[in-house]
């Protein structure tokens, strides 16, 4: 039988998961360029010789971690409560609403990796800046039959697309995230997530429904 892993000497796939989940975790906090290979190995208790078994390169984990976080977070999505409504539109507003539920905790736990990494490497690297793309217009692409079944059921006619709302819906979130760093404060983000739910209802000519800001 093979000697059971621990963290001094963990099997490979299990130091290859906790890299990435290191990634996910210090590039939000201190962003791609300076979080080191060092910061990597340390907060998932690997070598470096074990870092490069599995990535050839800071690029290549970069790439990697944009892939993990397409894929962990597509789970938490795919089995989030907002797809229960009957009503497609009212699927759609609970999406928003469930956005702004988990803006909690520190800027760098309710912040998206993705959009961390593509502003910093969009110019410098683009394997980074593809696998970024992939994870926020892929998870905006999740959104368009329900934006599209909304506009049929309730009879909307105007020129924008399903397709187009649900990218402003990733613009105002990645916006959303950058303001609530700026201002180092969760309820920048809410703020705008909550104009976010009025412009929706505008577009569906549905009454405003007030915010409860207390938190």
């Amino acid at each position: 039988m093979a000697p059971r892993p621990t963290k001094q000497a963990p099997d490979r796939g299990d130091a290859r998961k906790r890299l990435l989940e290191a990634a996910r975790d210090i590039i939000r906090a201190k962003g791609y360029a300076a979080t080191t290979v060092d910061d990597l190995c340390r907060a998932a208790e690997v070598t470096k010789g074990a870092f490069f078994h599995h990535f050839v390169s800071k690029e290549a984990l970069g790439v990697a971690a944009a892939e993990y976080w397409a894929e962990t977070t597509s789970a938490l999505f795919a089995g989030a409560p907002y797809h229960a409504p009957a009503d497609p539109l009212d699927r759609v507003l609970a999406y928003v609403g469930f956005r702004r539920t988990i803006i909690a905790g520190t800027t760098a736990e309710f912040t998206c990796l993705a959009g961390t990494m593509i502003q910093e490497v969009y110019d410098t690297s683009d394997p980074i800046r593809e696998a970024c793309g992939r994870a926020i217009l892929g998870h905006a692409a999740t959104l368009v039959s329900d934006i599209e079944a909304a506009r049929k059921i309730h009879g909307v006619t105007a020129d924008w697309t399903a397709e187009s709302l649900a990218r402003h819906a990733q613009t105002v979130l990645q916006g959303a995230f950058i303001l609530a760093k700026a201002g180092d404060d969760a309820e920048l983000a809410r703020e705008s997530v909550d104009h976010l739910d009025r412009y929706i209802r505008l577009l569906f000519n549905l009454p405003e429904v007030r915010h409860d800001h207390a938190e």
